[in-house]
């Protein structure tokens, strides 16, 4: 079967011409959906339909016939496969939609339509086979009416072609659509075709799901009040098809891409299978970890992060496997970026940040694979042939040393050793019960109890604190001890629940208000906010009288408190503008606190910030309150709110309305993001910025910690106090303090090396008397001593020492001493005069270390070792003289 008998088409082409396509068939063409779903359900985005899910349950309607979309996907569920010819972590998927808007007919015609038409991918109909559900005749006909002869239409059973989203609920049939790539892939069986596990000679590469049931109890399947289609067809599987490539990787794009691998591996791929897997593993994991980064995901332990930290790791493997040295993977990173960032460019937005993590991971794992690796590497050897290694031994490896248990089993598989991964599972179970046990003891355990019950029952709590720092409201329910009660008597600690509140519940990095409720019987005295569910629970304590439900109350925050949050929240919003602006656009806000005296931003970056760049970021923050900007709220949809530029935080779920907080009136604003807080009236209100602290809180993460307004003055006044009493003692003016502790340390410098001087130079007592007791070797002296009571650094004074007496003249030396904290020195030091008559610092350490329970080495011309055991002193000088002759 000819090769050429269809064009040729590169993905670029074939994702323009599909999106346009059904574009031009009444279908609105969405964007490629975050990898980090609005399903919590979901851990990654894993299909095109996963951002109409709402669509397919009736709670979102559209104006449009259908949908349309090229999905970024990830599926790491088979990551021990990936690296073979078909399978892939990171694909994209090309997919139509409707949910009533067209029919099972309409989705067949238009598939048959563009994969034969000539204006489209022009595939030759002969070579095209379709798999439909073993009952759906309707299917067979449908296809068979666009010309596809019967004996290309085979039936399959539900394991093949039925969909169903759980053992009850909407269901359908589905129709895939292969190609025959030819005799030559085939297994020659008499029953191979379509869904043969033999071979790959029919790919399938087109699946049309018609959810058109809604399966029931009994096992029935009625009709769903609308049809709907999802239909989703793997890009890089028919760029191969379009490219008369039998693989997956064999495509244009993961081809370039494993070019990557081979320029900087000096390997071909097609050369070796073991380079060749190695190869597609780093292409594929590249392209995986560049863009769930751009997506937001940041390496961690848990959760997503731990899926990009094993792909990003497994990469690094493997690229050590094909003898790359040092980082490598930003090559990835930019050739990724320039393929496909046209499509979505927010991974060329955040290349910076993309490589930055990248390079900082590759790091770390490179110094914990060299110490996992030497671990295991002893484990092996200790292991007698055909023994298992123990999952205990696995366990630990991925415990201590973060040493993934893929590759543990990769390497094992190399020596032909299998892992106990019976044991090893019941380890990571024993450890998740412990953890589930320690998070159980949450002082909040009970909200599923008291609080969902309440939820259920009691309407949503209107916050009315925006402009009101008071309100008139009812009691709806008491809460003590985890319980709902009817009325809390004096000096009872109860959670209230208002119909409406002036407080602001803590969410959002802001604390909850605290403040005053009060009653006709009774006063409590609010100490915290919390959220829980549609209600706002306030903490308090009741000081006066009783409170029970029905209760007509007076609610009043403390408004002080309220003000100083206000700034500080603020302080969060601009501080968030100037890191971007002067470290990049890849900053993304990873968590805060806003708290009256204080404020804390977690930030995405992959370096400490410099003195410099701290300084510049404090002087925007202040230059914008210094301008007097009026803080602007707008309420808006969602949709306008992103597009008038509008910073949305990472992981948040916003509704379809929400309010943006702006720095102005400007179209451009210094700042505007999507926010619920409660903010000051005007930047001027915050009166000074002052940044207290900047610190690591985790791998590729910053915190800044800083005050504003009375937080700030507060903070100079103790600063300057501070500054006044160390002018006192160095008995200076607080202008002259640098300058006098400068000084001072120049002072202490020469003292400290006069000292040193006197105790361990040329002149002193000890050198003096041991270079005199020096033996004259073959062209060189030589001096072995024990000189204790130095340290390792004061050890290499002597030897200058040593060396100063020599006059020039070849010297070398042994020394030892017992150190202050107990501990043993030992050095050898020759000149190039005697290391060129076969002086070996190096050598004699290495032989004497272990007599003082110690370990060393160096070069010829210098060695150092420490030791544990100073009774040893005596015998490992003895050591040295008879290596040496004496």
């Amino acid at each position: 079967m000819s090769t050429a008998d269809y064009k040729t088409m590169t993905t670029a082409e074939i994702r323009e011409d599909f999106l346009h396509f059904f574009e031009s068939k009444g279908c609105k063409l969405y964007p490629s959906s975050s990898l980090v779903p609005d399903d919590p359900s979901l851990l990654l985005t894993n299909a095109g339909m996963n951002q109409f899910k709402e669509y397919y349950q009736g709670k979102k309607t559209m104006p449009e016939i259908g949908a349309c979309s090229c999905q970024k996907c990830l599926r790491t569920n088979d990551i021990d496969n990936i690296g073979d010819a078909t399978h892939l972590s990171f694909f994209e998927m090309l997919g139509n939609f409707s949910f009533g808007g067209y029919s099972k007919a309409d989705a067949i015609a238009w598939a048959y339509d563009f994969i034969t038409s000539p204006e489209h991918l022009g595939l030759p109909p002969e070579r095209l086979y379709m798999t439909v559900f073993e009952d759906d005749d309707e299917a067979i006909e449908l296809w068979h009416e666009q010309g596809v002869p019967y004996d290309h239409i085979s039936r399959l059973g539900a394991d093949d072609n039925f969909w169903a989203a759980g053992p009850t609920g909407p269901c359908g049939p589905c129709s895939e659509i292969y190609f025959d790539q030819g005799e030559e892939f085939g297994c020659g069986g008499e029953h191979c075709g379509p869904g043969c596990d033999d071979c790959d000679r029919f790919l399938e590469f087109w699946n049309l799901v018609f959810t058109q049931y809604d399966r029931q109890e009994d096992g029935s399947l009625p009709e769903l009040p609308h049809r709907n289609i999802d239909t989703g067809m793997g890009l890089e599987r028919i760029a191969a098809i379009m490219q008369h490539k039998g693989t997956n990787y064999d495509g244009d794009l993961l081809q370039t891409l494993i070019g990557v691998g081979e320029r900087l591996s000096g390997k071909t791929y097609g050369d070796d299978p073991a380079s060749d897997r190695s190869l597609r593993i780093v292409a594929d994991h590249a392209r995986a970890v560049t863009f769930m980064i751009g997506d937001g995901i940041l390496p961690s332990n848990e959760g997503r992060g731990y899926v990009l930290r094993r792909l990003l790791r497994r990469a690094v493997y493997h690229g050590r496997l094909m003898g790359i040295e040092g980082e490598f993977l930003s090559a990835y990173v930019e050739e990724i970026c320039r393929l496909m960032g046209e499509n979505y460019p927010a991974i060329v937005e955040s290349h910076a940040l993309i490589d930055g993590i990248v390079r900082a991971e590759e790091e770390r794992f490179g110094a914990t694979l060299d110490a996992g690796e030497e671990s295991l590497e002893a484990e092996l050897g200790k292991l007698a042939d055909g023994e298992q290694l123990p999952g205990e031994v696995a366990f630990k490896l991925h415990d201590t040393y973060g040493f993934p248990i893929d590759l543990t089993r990769e390497i094992c598989e190399g020596r032909g050793v299998v892992v106990d991964m019976d044991a090893f599972d019941a380890c990571m179970t024993e450890q998740r019960e412990r953890a589930r046990a320690s998070a159980n003891r949450d002082a909040w355990g009970t909200f599923n109890d008291v609080w969902t019950a309440l939820s259920d029952r009691l309407a949503a709590t209107e916050f009315c604190g925006y402009d009101s720092d008071a309100a008139e409201a009812t009691v709806l329910a008491v809460v003590a001890d985890g319980e709902e009660v009817e009325r809390a008597e004096k000096g009872a600690e109860v959670e209230v629940v208002l119909d409406r509140t002036p407080f602001y519940a803590e969410m959002g990095g802001q604390v909850g208000d605290t403040g005053t409720i009060s009653s006709a019987g009774a006063r409590l005295r609010v100490t915290d906010t919390r959220v829980k569910g549609s209600l706002y629970a306030h903490v308090a304590v009741v000081e006066e009288g009783t409170l029970a439900a029905g209760d007509a109350v007076s609610a009043a925050i403390d408004a002080g408190r309220r003000e100083l949050i206000r700034r500080n929240h603020t302080a969060t919003h601009l501080l968030d503008a100037a890191l971007k602006k002067v470290l990049g656009e890849h900053v993304s806000q990873a968590g805060s606190l806003v708290a009256p005296d204080r404020l804390r931003f977690d930030f995405t970056h992959f370096e400490a910030v410099t003195a410099d760049e701290l300084a510049r970021i404090e002087g925007m923050v202040n230059a914008e309150i210094f301008a007097g900007e009026p803080i602007v709220t707008r309420v808006m949809g969602i949709d306008e709110a992103k597009a008038s530029g509008a910073v949305a935080l990472f992981g948040e779920k916003y509704g379809d309305v929400v309010r943006v907080v702006s720095t102005g009136e400007s179209d451009e604003p210094f700042s505007r993001e999507l926010c619920g807080g409660t903010h000051a009236r005007n930047t001027a209100d915050l009166g000074l910025f002052k940044i207290v602290s900047e610190g690591s809180v985790g791998s590729n993460a910053r915190r800044i910690e800083a005050v504003t307004s009375m937080g700030a003055i507060e903070y100079v006044d103790e600063r300057l106090l501070a500054l006044d009493d160390v002018a006192r003692e160095l008995k200076c003016r607080p202008d002259d303090v640098a300058e006098r502790v400068a000084t001072l340390q120049a002072e202490l410098r020469e003292t400290r090396k006069a000292l040193e001087a006197a105790t361990t130079g040329a002149g002193a007592g000890k050198v003096a008397d041991a270079y005199k007791s020096a033996v004259q070797l073959d062209g060189y002296k030589v001096v072995v001593a024990r000189l204790d009571g130095l340290s390792g650094k004061e050890m290499r004074s002597a030897w200058d020492g040593i060396r100063d007496a020599a006059g020039g003249d070849a010297v070398a030396c042994v020394i030892a001493s017992a150190t202050p904290d107990g501990k043993v020195a030992l050095l050898a030091g020759g000149t190039d005069g005697a290391v060129a008559k076969g002086f070996s610092a190096g050598s004699i350490i290495k032989d004497i270390a272990g007599l003082v329970g110690g370990r060393g080495g160096g070069k010829p011309a210098m060695a150092q070792a420490g030791g544990s055991d100073p009774s040893g002193i005596d015998a490992a000088l003895d050591a040295a003289r008879s290596a040496l002759g004496i």
